[in-house]
């Protein structure tokens, strides 16, 4: 095991000026607001949007299904969590009674009283398809309605596609700090 330093970026939204694209949800797909009946539900998709992904390693409980859930319900208990910026996504296909979780994203009012994106993710299986844009501005509509100003997330900066999105919707690089974590080397 080695220590590594991972480098972040921590992104910004005004969310006074910003324009909701309301994009359209796809066929096929419904959005879930927060329901504590869903914590293993929004657990199981953090674990499988995460767990080949580079976050796992700078945040390991991502990694783990126990760990996920673990982290799921922490940030449920946390103050100024907010069910109206906390979302989950379901996929059914037509006709069937069943589906499948496929995305979520929640979101905390912090101590200063802005936004806090806590995870986003979309599991491997569907994504390219416009989901991650339509949690984000669930949960952007959802700390609008709570009154805030401001919202903010960090990712690992060498997360592409997920920097893209973020910048598509209007976040902006504000700051960049770097995470500890140890490493196994194989």
């Amino acid at each position: 095991m080695a220590m590594t330093y991972f480098k972040r970026f921590r992104m910004e939204i005004d969310l006074i000026g910003w324009r909701d694209p309301a994009p359209e949800m796809p066929p096929g797909y419904a959005a879930h607001r927060w329901d504590e009946s869903l914590v293993e539900a929004h657990a199981e998709v953090k674990f499988q949007s995460f767990r080949y992904e580079i976050d796992a390693n700078v945040f390991p409980c991502l990694g783990d299904r126990d760990g996920c859930l673990r982290l799921m319900n922490e940030i449920a208990r946390r103050d100024g969590f907010l069910d109206s910026a906390t979302w989950l996504l379901e996929y059914r296909r037509f006709g069937e009674p069943n589906g499948t979780f496929c995305g979520t994203i929640q979101g905390i009012e912090d101590a200063y009283g802005l936004g806090s994106i806590q995870n986003i993710g979309v599991t491997p299986g569907h994504r390219g398809r416009g989901l991650g844009s339509i949690l984000l501005a669930n949960a952007l509509r959802g700390f609008r309605a709570a009154g805030l100003r401001k919202a903010f997330l960090e990712v690992t900066a060498q997360n592409i596609g997920a920097i893209r999105l973020y910048q598509r919707v209007g976040f902006r690089k504000v700051r960049t700090v770097y995470k500890a974590a140890e490493v196994v080397y194989a």
